[in-house]
């Protein structure tokens, strides 16, 4: 097996699933959706989507149920970077090659395109719940949403980047270091597996 293109065949797939949920450009909000678009296509591995998806097979999935749930992850990973890049944090001008969002929509725009793809990623979440029939697993979608959500807050990638930001400069132990690790990019990981499972 080439693991290349084993690996391009699951990006693709996982990519063309992700994308179908994108808001459309139109509106008086239309500015703010462009540039949560444009962070959200600006590349990528795709890694928590896929992880989601193929875990999801491996416990016996097979329906669509998953999908909204995969772009919701990508689009929390998504905003994670988007504002990491911003001034108050790691002020980058570059992200993957493109320029980052704030350096191509502005600072403010930077900042409410990320609050645009969280908010957009619980609105999938709670649609894709919506849609679930079978009280069996009505339940199994609502504990995978809080999955993600926990992982995704103050007890997952939030608070790993939190104590990143305030040791910005300062030294840092090793038990700090693994909770950021653990927390910052790791949480999400595990979410996906989790939610997959679930």
């Amino acid at each position: 097996m080439d693991i290349k293109a084993e690996i391009g065949r699951h990006t693709d797939e996982a990519e063309q699933i992700i994308t179908s949920y994108l808001p459309e450009e139109k509106g008086y909000q239309k500015t703010v959706i462009e540039a949560m678009n444009y962070s959200f296509l600006a590349g990528g591995k795709r890694l928590r989507p896929i992880l989601m998806l193929e875990t999801y097979r491996l416990f016996g999935g097979k329906s669509k149920v998953i999908e909204p749930f995969m772009a919701a992850i990508e689009m929390i990973h998504t905003y994670s970077l988007v504002h990491d890049d911003l001034p108050a944090m790691d002020n980058d001008d570059y992200r993957r090659g493109k320029l980052t969002t704030h350096k191509k929509f502005g600072e403010d725009f930077g900042v409410l395109a990320g609050d645009g793809l969280l908010n957009y990623a619980y609105e999938l979440l709670f649609n894709g719940i919506s849609e679930v029939t079978e009280p069996d697993d009505l339940i199994r979608c609502v504990k995978a949403a809080k999955v993600i959500a926990y992982k995704a807050g103050i007890y997952g990638m939030v608070g790993g980047q939190s104590l990143d930001v305030w040791l910005t400069d300062k030294p840092m132990n090793e038990a700090q270091l693994e909770f950021i690790f653990n927390l910052k990019t790791g949480a999400l990981i595990e979410a996906a597996f989790m939610a997959g499972a679930i």
